[in-house]
């Protein structure tokens, strides 16, 4: 007998695979996902994570083999943890609060985590900031039997160049492949909202999805403000948009509820503003899709451009998509600081895979393996899941990387713009200067609230606690902060940083 212990996400090729096993196509969608789970288990054994596309995360009980056999999808869009015991049980799941509350939990901080944060903002590799609790890494499935792990990595992110097409066939294929992608992400009796920014992933998505309503996030302030962009595709393609406008209060409000169901410090500032705007969209509906993955597969940030100057110098500094606090910094400002402990060391067997291809698929793949798990696929599944939110992400899946991985990196990134294919794609369903509009980044205007004295007491008052006085000498983290409050504006993140782990570690482990 087999039992699902635990799931959460969404299989896409469900009509195929319940042809494949035998299973009835009326069934509800959540009993229907348990039978292909179950059937698939039986079918393909340990094997089963390689047919299905889509987001998932669960665990089975073989209670004839007393095995138990977990799984993450591929790019690691659903989170699943597990800790062992002194007992020798296995705690596990994908929230980590319903691990820390079994009995067999010694909550204990993990200190070292915190060096590797002051660099990322987020939490990298398989150690959490809970001592002992781990996560299942992308593409792993797990097996505890007689009280043994196994962990095996059943897929990775492999790059093929083929230069034997041309950018229009290769903007056609990824067109068609996005477009069976959308057919999949919901089934007709749904009804699914779109985010949308002023870019051209989630104008792509939008285009071609059958979504009347688009969801944007707005401010006041014009600098910022990138609303009035969604609001022009949106009307553009003769539909309807919802803006959220943030006030800085909100956003300062909110920090502590998003550190709290986050489970886990980030510091990256749009998970906020996210955060904002999944509890507004959910107001209106319980599907949305959003365009995250295209940036990391087919060459979308503006860094990219510059990876073959960096060239095998790469492997000595990047380690994704933020890098904010250098060693000899960390050293100053943090009262433990382990020399050992090097965010490069998460990423050194990622630059073993990757030798020999080109320097702009060793960025992607660390990126992909690093970035897009620890902070992004964390954001989405965390913010959308507290408010009752479901979001599906039509570029993340496999079939789409399979495109990026054999596109050249000349059709992903030239001197005058980034992701040239995906944004030919995109243009056949968009005007050209929202296909190939420059990237914007998702704006937010913290660097500016932050030294407003009217928003950052509580960043003042937790850099004076005792608890901060554990983890930092608190001269030197007050000294950054009064030294971006007098003009050194690059240092918000660094305040930033700090200042959610703290709200988060209140949270955890004072408050609770």
């Amino acid at each position: 007998m087999k039992e699902l212990k635990t799931y959460r996400g969404h299989i896409r090729n469900w009509k195929e695979l319940c042809t494949v096993l035998g299973i009835d196509t009326s069934l509800s969608r959540e009993k229907r996902e348990e039978e292909i789970i179950l059937k698939g288990y039986e079918k393909w054994g340990d094997s089963i994570a390689e047919h299905l596309y889509g987001m998932f995360a669960f665990a089975i009980w073989d209670t004839d083999a007393k095995k138990l056999f977990c799984v993450r999808d591929h790019f690691g869009t659903k989170p699943f943890y597990y800790y062992e015991t002194k007992d020798g049980e296995l705690l596990y799941g994908t929230f980590i609060r319903d691990i820390t509350e079994k009995k067999g939990f010694v909550k204990e901080i993990n200190r070292d985590m915190l060096q590797i944060y002051m660099t990322l903002t987020y939490v990298a590799g398989e150690d959490t900031f809970f001592k002992g609790l781990k996560k299942l890494m992308p593409g792993c499935h797990l097996t505890w039997q007689n009280g043994k792990i196994s962990i095996v990595r059943y897929w990775k992110p492999e790059f093929k160049p083929d230069n034997s097409k041309s950018l229009e066939d290769w903007a056609d294929e990824i067109h068609t492949t996005v477009k069976q992608m959308i057919a999949e992400v919901k089934t007709p009796d749904e009804t699914a909202e779109s985010f949308l920014s002023g870019g051209v992933d989630s104008s792509y998505v939008f285009a071609v999805s059958d979504a009347e309503m688009s969801d944007s996030c707005g401010y006041d302030d014009e600098r910022f403000d990138e609303s009035f962009l969604a609001k022009k595709t949106a009307d553009m393609l003769g539909r309807k948009n919802s803006r959220c406008l943030i006030t800085p209060e909100q956003y300062f409000e909110a920090v502590p509820y998003v550190m709290y169901n986050m489970e886990q410090p980030l510091g990256d500032a749009s998970a906020i503003v996210f955060a904002i705007a999944c509890k507004a969209t959910a107001e209106h509906t319980k599907l949305c899709y959003s365009g995250e993955g295209a940036d990391e597969f087919f060459g979308g940030y503006n860094m990219y451009r510059n990876a073959e100057r960096y060239g095998e110098n790469l492997k000595t500094f990047y380690v994704g998509n933020t890098n904010i606090m250098k060693e000899e910094e960390k050293q100053k400002i943090l009262k433990h600081y382990d020399p050992s402990v090097l965010p490069i060391n998460l990423v050194k067997h990622i630059y073993e895979e990757t030798e020999g291809l080109d320097p702009l698929s060793k960025m992607s793949d660390v990126d992909i393996q690093i970035w897009l798990e620890g902070d992004i696929y964390l954001n989405v599944d965390k913010m959308s899941t507290c408010c009752g939110l479901e979001i599906r992400m039509p570029l993340t899946d496999r079939r789409v990387f399979d495109i990026a991985s054999r596109l050249p990196s000349k059709f992903k990134v030239n001197e005058e713009q980034n992701k040239v294919a995906f944004r030919t794609a995109a243009a056949k369903v968009l005007p050209d200067e929202i296909a190939f509009r420059k990237k914007l980044g998702f704006i937010v205007p913290i660097r500016i609230w932050l030294a407003d004295d009217r928003y950052n007491s509580d960043v003042r008052a937790k850099f004076n606690s005792d608890y901060a006085a554990e983890f930092f000498n608190t001269d030197e983290i007050n000294a950054i902060f009064e030294d971006y409050k007098n003009g050194n504006s690059d240092n918000w993140r660094k305040v930033w940083t700090i200042y959610t782990f703290l709200v988060w570690y209140e949270e955890y482990f004072i408050k609770r």
